[in-house]
């Protein structure tokens, strides 16, 4: 016997009058940087995501309260022993090139994402962090059946997660040689053109067909209102606001919390904001071999005042969070904040134990990111005081980027997107590191847990588990985590419909312009 998990609820549809008022217009959204590829999942970051997911849909997805929702599938059924999902897709879906989209195409892409070497989270999903997918089947065109080789309880999270882009492409984004050619896929929007460096322009997909169920997130309808959407790229942070203030821009993600006070004073422009789930922590790379020695990670740990940090680069909205467990998540509790209490009369005596003798640690960072940038000036003085000789070293981001992925580094100053469940960010930490050159802890016992959290379907045994890995990372440093950034975006007078929400990801549909 089955359970049912999901019943769809239906929506009153709009009257067409109010909808001729909201069709139509150009919605312009700030990028601080140009996306990185066009192919869903290889090659990705934060802005590349807020673009791919207008373009594409999976068969679920991540609501407004971080819970999972409908996208493609209109409903699913799990197996009585948790080993077995079929999901049942939305009528009417179709492709950006007018084919229908069916079972047949989503287990094409799923087959293909699995092929890619450059899929991070191939490993999500091969069982090398506890979830694996023996097989995805398409019994009928409306019918998708994902078999997994034990029960998980992260699997639909996982599904649904932003950073892993489980989407649907039509074959004919690929060309006869397997290469990617151009992103075909069911979204509200499809591509129009993009301009390296400059924009991306989306035009409305006339023959999109909506989800029945309420919009939420990136779950539900995406019903398209304006004709196109266009992101422009404006790296200067105060290029991006006078954008914005001119009327050039007309959503500007992710402002600076110091920028807030002045532009509440302005009538043409509207703050939004939320508790969020951005990660602002310190990379350290164990396998160093100065930074190997836990001592000399631990006074450093002592030597950074997190909250003080918090404190300079929020203007006080958030405190300090070490945990990869945000307050916003519903695990959360205060024992989560436990951590080397702010120190430097400790840091140096450690200093000492590790038999330091002022050999010069570097910082790297970028200035793309004003908060990598500033976290990492304030924490080279805070270590310095303690008695560590430091030195940034400030690269384009692409670089640190390419060095995070390979290890390359002794500390970073970095920013983890959000993930919209605990274990979703404890994966983007844990794994070995010999396989794995991202990973920052690669602990044996740390890898178990984590695959343990993954298995458990008990909300409270799970928290158990989160709370002794942040135990273990507090003893053993591996990563010094600062703060969880609040979600600040600003949006002209003249613009309806607009959400912040928790992933930080800007939402185009459902938006329409007086």
């Amino acid at each position: 016997m089955k359970k049912t998990i999901l019943i769809l609820a239906a929506c009153a549809a709009l009257p067409a009058s109010a909808l001729a008022q909201r069709n139509g217009g150009t919605l312009t959204i700030a990028l601080n940087a140009d996306i990185r590829s066009l192919e869903p999942g290889i090659n990705r970051d934060a802005n590349t995501d807020t673009v791919i997911q207008v373009l594409f849909e999976g068969l679920v997805a991540h609501r407004a309260d971080l819970s999972v929702g409908p996208a493609l599938a209109e409903s699913w059924t799990v197996s009585d022993d948790g080993r077995t999902y079929t999901f049942r897709l939305r009528e009417g879906a179709k492709f950006h090139n007018g084919a229908p989209l069916t079972a047949t195409e989503v287990k094409w892409t799923w087959d293909r994402l699995m092929a890619q070497t450059g899929w991070n989270c191939r490993r999500t999903f091969d069982g090398s962090s506890g979830l694996k997918v023996l097989e995805v089947a398409a019994p009928d065109a409306r019918t998708v059946v994902y078999r997994l080789a034990e029960p998980q309880a992260v699997f639909l999270k996982q599904l649904a997660n932003v950073q892993c882009h489980v989407l649907v492409a039509h074959p004919d984004s690929v060309g006869a040689d397997g290469k990617w050619m151009t992103p075909i896929g069911s979204g509200p929007y499809k591509l129009k053109e993009w301009k390296r460096g400059e924009l991306v322009t989306l035009e409305r997909f006339a023959s999109y067909q909506a989800s029945k169920d309420p919009q939420s997130g990136y779950a539900g309808a995406r019903n398209a209102y304006v004709d196109q959407v266009v992101f422009r790229v404006i790296p200067d942070p105060n290029a991006a606001e006078a954008a914005l203030l001119t009327g050039a821009v007309d959503i500007l993600p992710q402002v600076d919390a110091p920028r807030v006070a002045e532009l509440k004073k302005r009538r043409d422009v509207t703050i939004q904001s939320t508790p969020g789930l951005n990660w602002g922590p310190l990379l350290i790379q164990t396998q160093d071999p100065l930074l190997s020695n836990v001592k000399l990670r631990q006074a450093m740990a002592h030597a950074i005042d997190i909250n003080q940090i918090a404190e300079a680069r929020t203007e006080g909205l958030v405190k300090g969070n070490p945990s990869a467990v945000s307050e916003s998540s519903s695990y959360f509790d205060k024992r989560f904040l436990e951590w080397p209490a702010y120190d430097p009369k400790k840091a140096a005596a450690l200093l000492k134990e590790a038999g330091y003798a002022g050999q010069v640690i570097k910082i790297q960072t970028n200035k793309r990111y004003t908060g990598m940038y500033e976290r990492s000036v304030i924490a080279q003085a805070m270590l310095a005081a303690a008695g560590f000789k430091v030195e940034l070293e400030t690269l384009d981001w692409a670089t640190q980027l390419d060095n995070y992925l390979k290890g390359t580094f002794q500390v970073q100053s970095f920013g983890y997107s959000a993930r919209l469940d605990p274990g979703l960010m404890y994966m983007a930490l844990i794994a070995d590191k010999s396989k794995s050159k991202w990973a920052q802890w690669d602990d044996p016992k740390a890898i178990e847990l984590l695959a343990e959290s993954a298995r458990t379907m008990d909300e409270t045994k799970r928290k158990d588990i989160f709370l002794k890995l942040h135990a273990m990372m507090a003893e053993q440093v591996p990563i010094i985590g600062m703060y969880y950034d609040p979600n600040i975006d600003a949006v002209r007078s003249n613009v309806h419909g607009y959400k912040t929400w928790a992933a930080d990801r800007p939402v185009p549909w459902g938006v329409w312009k007086e």
